[in-house]
């Protein structure tokens, strides 16, 4: 029998309740996908590259025209040059950037400072890899960084900072102060920033997303890890990048092409087509807004806690003020008893603490937030 790399790691909890709404029949705001199709002109592109033959192997770091929207939208929306060919990699969805981007710095012995709640690929991608991930809290309940515990935690061992905003599950969106903070911690160490922002395009009351790369002492120490999945509602097609300075690229794709190679074609050429257009993505915040003002209204008539999600399509409630039950138990009674899944946020912590927050996806058909939120005004404690 094989020697388990991860003992401690089984299902995902995404996948365990999505699994329990499907058995009973509930509303599924637990896993982070959309709700409703993709563009229908998506759609149509990359039927017309299918039956157009464009079938066979991309290259291994994606094809010209969609690396160079990339670098475009880069460029326009944070004034932010990177050259498409050896700074833009196209890879098999974002966890993958993220896997290969770990692999390429960390090695046996490394620390890895994750901020937690954290989504919960970071910390086996860290340990397959050889290296220690070492947790830090955030603050609650807004979900920010609490900066002296994160220069308490630096040691001589520390190689890696794991970023994440907009924040899943939290939904706090990082400020230029997080990003100063963050290069004043580093700019005399040699540690690397891993930063995952799939949410980019989805902030909102008129907040900015702040990529890492921006601030100009970080540009040349990251890797950025994007999808379009959650920009364009194709989650499915598990297509992302990575944004990183050219001796970083050079080692984030040695690591990519021995985990996927290259990505899938027509959907390659059909993003780069769709992306011709700018409005496509810039004004997705709207979008989501709606949707958040949309829940967050109706959660008011409830008896949950709750701060709105300063971007991401997540809102986290608090119970604790109600109930001293696990979150677990308390998401499995409410996709049992009113038909309404959610994911209990001590699945993002590695020690499953249990600060009685719940989170929900808002990424859904208005018809469906507003059954759910039917639902979850009769849920009683």
């Amino acid at each position: 029998m094989i020697k388990s790399k991860l003992p401690d790691v089984g299902t995902t909890i995404f996948t365990v309740m999505s699994q329990l709404a499907q058995e009973h029949g509930a509303i599924n705001l637990s896993q982070g996908f959309p709700g409703f199709d993709t563009y229908p002109y998506l759609r149509d592109l990359l039927a017309k590259y299918v039956m157009e033959g464009y079938n066979q192997y991309a290259p291994m770091t994606g094809i010209p025209s969609l690396k160079e929207r990339i670098a475009d939208k880069t460029l326009n929306l944070h004034d932010v040059a990177f050259e498409a060919e050896e700074e833009v990699t196209v890879v098999s969805g974002a966890t993958e950037a993220l896997y290969a981007a770990v692999t390429a710095v960390i090695e046996p012995g490394d620390e890895a400072i994750i901020l937690e709640p954290a989504y919960d690929s970071y910390s086996p991608a860290v340990r397959l890899n050889g290296g220690v991930p070492v947790y830090i809290p955030l603050n609650l309940p807004d979900f920010s960084v609490d900066w002296q515990k994160v220069k308490d935690a630096i040691t001589e061992k520390t190689k890696v900072i794991m970023v994440n905003t907009p924040h899943n599950p939290g939904g706090y969106v990082w400020t230029a102060e997080d990003l100063n903070q963050l290069y004043a911690l580093i700019q005399d160490r040699e540690i690397y920033v891993i930063s995952d922002e799939v949410y980019e395009q989805i902030t909102f009351d008129g907040r900015k997303h702040l990529p890492v790369f921006s601030h100009p002492g970080l540009r040349e120490r990251s890797l950025v890890c994007g999808s379009f999945g959650k920009t364009f509602h194709v989650t499915g097609w598990k297509i992302g990048y990575c944004l990183a300075p050219k001796p970083l690229s050079r080692e984030f794709r040695k690591i990519h092409q021995f985990l996927t190679f290259s990505t899938s074609t027509p959907m390659q050429y059909a993003l780069a087509d769709f992306m011709e257009n700018p409005s496509r993505y810039i004004f997705l915040h709207e979008f989501y807004e709606k949707k958040r003002n949309r829940f967050c209204r109706g959660l008011k008539e409830t008896a949950f806690e709750f701060i709105p999600a300063q971007g991401s399509f997540f809102q986290v409630v608090s119970y604790g003020h109600l109930s001293d039950e696990k979150d677990t138990e308390v998401a499995i009674r409410m996709t049992k008893e009113i038909g309404v899944a959610c994911i209990p946020v001590s699945a993002f912590f590695h020690d499953h603490r249990d600060p009685k927050l719940l989170r929900f996806c808002f990424a859904k058909e208005d018809r469906d937030l507003d059954k759910a939120l039917d639902r979850i005004k009769t849920f009683r404690f």
